[in-house]
């Protein structure tokens, strides 16, 4: 129960004043002189008498209750509505050799899986896929919102599975497939991968280009350290690791980004790369939709017809029965 003039209870106030002026004025009745007062003795008190305070009780309660409807009371019934729009997001993921180097802990491919995997597990209201690349793209896991399978597939990924390469423009491109005919929510990839373009039909400019065409934004993520880190080489003795040179083609990786209206970004260490995650999850938030209602009803007119009421029965009885009352 709320109160829509609260005020208006500063009033009730007012009643012990007219309970005292009442009781004063009952102490000092109207006075005459009489010879004697024999005629009175023995009489009983009337039930008018006894009863003369009724009028005045009664129109007290009129007034209590007259001011409770003043106030106005109130209920009120509030819900709320909450829907949210997803983004559409699709993972590139490099799965070529030279993601087993270890400039990342244990290496460039495993840190990127458990990094991405944090990432679909922060973002459950969106539907999230997996593009995976090495000298030829595939879908690991079509777009889904049910993130426990695709946290399998993300974990289930491994390397060797394609003709080893980098082909970031089919990967890009693949990518894309999955997201041109998607016509609600945002639609991003967020492209990861350690070397240059050597692989594919595509170039990666161009699917950047087609990426633009369907409003699909895209980040693309060098993976690598500055400098040598250890690659694996295959040997007579197996593979062994061996320290060189970091490239990455992170002009085409910049040009794709800004192509698209994303961004690039270049994660060195463990750390650099989860900060990236996170900077891109901050930039691509759901949108949340909260519609509040509040249904208010009143409960005044009982409380007036209450006063209505009281105060009649107070003026009647005054007027009739205890007319003659002081």
């Amino acid at each position: 129960m709320t109160w829509a003039n609260p005020g208006y209870f500063w009033l009730l106030l007012l009643i012990p004043l007219f309970i005292w002026l009442y009781i004063k004025r009952e102490k000092n009745p109207a006075t005459f002189t009489l010879s004697t007062i024999n005629a009175f003795k023995g009489r009983k008190v009337s039930w008018r008498t006894r009863l003369s305070w009724l009028p005045f009780a009664l129109a007290i309660v009129g007034y209590a209750i007259g001011i409770v409807a003043l106030a106005r009371p109130q209920s009120s019934d509030s819900y709320s509505t909450q829907s949210t729009e997803g983004i559409n997001i699709v993972l590139a993921l490099d799965i070529s050799g030279s993601m087993l180097a270890r400039d990342l802990e244990p290496n460039r491919f495993e840190a990127a899986k458990i990094v991405a995997g944090e990432f679909i597990s922060s973002r459950p209201n969106d539907n999230i896929g997996l593009v995976v690349f090495a000298g030829e793209s595939y879908t690991q896991c079509p777009l889904t919102t049910d993130h426990a399978v695709l946290l399998n597939m993300v974990n289930s990924v491994e390397m060797g599975l394609v003709n080893d390469g980098t082909a970031i423009g089919s990967g890009l491109a693949t990518a894309v497939n999955r997201l041109k005919d998607i016509d609600k929510g945002s639609k991003v990839v967020i492209l990861l991968t350690d070397g240059t373009n050597n692989s594919g039909t595509i170039a990666p400019v161009t699917a950047a280009e087609i990426a633009e065409s369907f409003g699909i934004r895209v980040y693309t993520i060098g993976v690598g350290t500055k400098g040598e880190a250890l690659y694996p080489i295959q040997t007579i003795l197996g593979i062994e690791y061996m320290p060189m040179q970091v490239e990455i083609d992170e002009a085409s990786l910049q040009k794709i980004a800004k192509t698209t209206g994303g961004q690039y970004f270049r994660a060195t260490d463990n750390n650099s790369l989860r900060a990236i995650y996170a900077e891109i999850d901050q930039l691509e938030k759901t949108k949340l939709k909260v519609e509040s209602f509040t249904q208010k009803e009143e409960h005044f007119p009982p409380f007036v017809w209450g006063a209505l009421v009281a105060l009649f029965i107070a003026l009647l009885l005054r007027s009739t029965l205890f007319r003659r009352m002081p």
